[in-house]
């Protein structure tokens, strides 16, 4: 991590009277500079905000478009929540553990992809369910979730 630009990072969003301290903006902004926010950064980022580390850890532990280490290029996110594993996302998901050689929360070995489990993406009807980035995709079966990895190598 370049603490130069983390210093950029922060000093942009310092707390004003007319902006207060605002903890999860500010890990997006560092998200978006680093590819993930570095653990590094969270006695920083409390100190900038005048906000308790725990607070700042918290955000990061609790936000899961927030990484602790860097991620894929691309990031697929597979349901589990109920109605996903009951229409196949289970199946789905032992599919791509061989397929990718990697489990949730890795990243392939070539850097382009990290899957992640949500468990609820809010297309319920339609699952199961995957969204790679920021494409939300329903009614996926086994030869559409491979067809979609291909497509990112």
């Amino acid at each position: 991590m370049d603490q130069a630009e983390l210093i950029a990072v922060l000093r942009d969003h310092q707390p004003t009277a007319e902006r207060p301290a605002n903890i999860l903006r500010t890990l997006m902004a560092i998200e978006e500079r680093f590819g993930h926010v570095p653990a590094a950064a969270i006695a920083p980022v409390a100190r900038a905000l005048g906000v308790p580390e725990a607070d700042v850890a918290g955000v990061v532990s609790y936000y899961p478009d927030l990484h602790t280490k860097p991620h894929g290029r691309h990031i697929l996110r597979l349901c589990l929540g109920e109605a996903c594993v009951a229409n196949g996302s289970s199946r789905l998901l032992a599919d791509l553990k061989p397929r990718l050689r990697i489990g949730l929360g890795e990243t392939t070995a070539d850097g382009r992809l990290t899957i992640e489990r949500v468990y609820c993406l809010g297309n319920c009807a339609v699952g199961p369910t995957v969204m790679v980035d920021d494409q939300l995709y329903g009614r996926v079966t086994d030869a559409q979730l491979a067809s979609l990895i291909e497509s990112f190598r």
